[in-house]
């Protein structure tokens, strides 16, 4: 079962079904709310060891779960999303037990929640990851406007009171949530409950409180790293200057490659046209010629194996992206990947701060691995020319000096007639 394949399916189909049965009353329960779930549980299963088939299992539940409000009444919403997933499935999953696991994780977002193991865990978090963020205000507001449309007026109080006591009773059950959203849903809990006692107060008096001073904000960088992690100037400069170092770096090591790569060609071209011609009289220099070529012809292919470069696949998978194992910075593992593929995988990870800082962490590392192998390769073909250099004069003065003789010079005067 290609699975990518089967993601596009997925996504394509739900998308459509929210465009050809939109609906003005789904202020909340809308496209734009599966899509922030679909987003948070790729975000919530990335931090745990999930196999290709679970992934799947989530990411299905993700888009379906909400399908049911494009066909029923909210009530019992979840029995037709499963319905219309199941209907969807059967033509793309012959295996039984994950349709029925998807179908469970599903209904797993039905109040009151019960989730039975980690997919359902990540689901339900996922669903209401909102609750523990500064979008908890505006979400509400979503959900009231929603309620009000399909049902005429509502209570305003009695809908507050009803939203306090669901986040008094709700949990977050995996790990990752736990940590990352339980304190600021307290906080937006607080709030609600500090409007209700005004309203009480307003209620039972008739006047409004005077307006208190509101307490004191907590010091902005925690907050900024715990909503954008490491988005911060000093880091981003960080980054954008050691990036930038490395590819001078490469730059420079690919410049002392190419002076190695001519120097060594021109010597080469020099031998092979003059001094060849001279071992035809003068022998001895046969040898030491031999080994000067050896060397420079060595140098040449160690400088062209430091800047070869290596050919990578160019392609990556939507399970990559999601267990965000794939670094998409780096034109080598997307350069035969589609637009609309790349694009949608770029926007998966700047949404994910993780993902991002760590895509470029991993291209500096890797760009540092780069550059480790040029510079042992280009210190090496320098020795190795050093070297030849070295050897090649010591051979040359020692055949001129033990080897030659005046019969040679003799010789070489009859065979050319006189030397004037």
């Amino acid at each position: 079962m290609d699975t990518n394949k089967v993601y596009k399916k997925i996504e394509q189909y739900v998308r459509a079904l929210f465009e050809e049965r939109s609906n003005p009353v789904l202020i909340f329960h809308n496209l734009k709310h599966t899509e922030a779930v679909v987003n948070r549980t790729k975000e919530i299963a990335g931090h745990y060891n999930l196999s290709e088939n679970d992934m799947l299992i989530l990411f299905t539940a993700a888009w379906f779960h909400d399908t049911g409000h494009l066909f029923s009444e909210p009530v019992g919403h979840e029995l037709k999303s499963v319905e219309i997933m199941k209907a969807f499935m059967k033509d793309y999953v012959t295996d039984d037990p994950t349709i029925e696991e998807t179908g469970n994780c599903i209904m797993a977002t039905r109040m009151p929640r019960n989730p039975a193991n980690l997919l359902q865990q990540i689901i339900c978090d996922a669903d209401t990851y909102h609750f523990g963020t500064k979008q908890f205000k505006d979400t509400n507001k979503l959900v009231l406007e929603e309620l009000r449309l399909r049902n005429g007026e509502v209570d305003r109080k009695a809908f507050d009171e009803g939203t306090e006591k669901m986040l008094a009773t709700h949990i977050f059950y995996t790990n990752y949530c736990i940590n990352l959203l339980n304190d600021m849903k307290e906080k937006n809990l607080k709030k609600l409950r500090k409007k209700l006692a005004e309203k009480s107060n307003v209620d039972e008096t008739g006047e409004k409180p005077a307006s208190k001073p509101e307490e004191p904000v907590e010091d902005d960088i925690p907050k900024m790293k715990e909503d954008k992690g490491l988005m911060t100037k000093g880091i981003q400069t960080m980054l954008r200057l050691t990036s930038d170092n490395h590819i001078q770096l490469s730059g420079m090591a690919d410049s002392k490659a190419n002076i190695l790569i001519s120097v060594n060609a021109i010597i080469i071209s020099v031998i092979l046209s003059v001094l060849v011609r001279r071992l035809q009289t003068d022998t001895y220099l046969t040898i030491p010629t031999v080994i000067f070529l050896i060397f420079t012809l060595c140098t040449i292919v160690i400088s062209i194996l430091s800047t070869r470069p290596k050919v990578t696949e160019g392609v990556f998978s939507e399970q990559e992206v999601i267990d965000k194992k794939t670094n998409l910075l780096f034109f080598g593992n997307f350069y035969k990947k589609s637009l609309p593929d790349y694009e949608r995988a770029m926007h998966s990870m700047m949404k994910d701060p993780d993902y991002l800082y760590g895509s470029l962490i991993k291209d500096i590392y890797f760009l540092g691995v780069v550059l480790g192998r040029k510079y042992k390769m280009i210190r090496l073909a320098y020795n190795v020319f050093m070297i030849g250099i070295i050897i090649s004069i010591i051979s040359f003065a020692v055949a001129v000096l033990f080897f030659s003789s005046p019969a040679a010079g003799s010789s070489a005067i009859q065979a050319t007639g006189s030397p004037f």
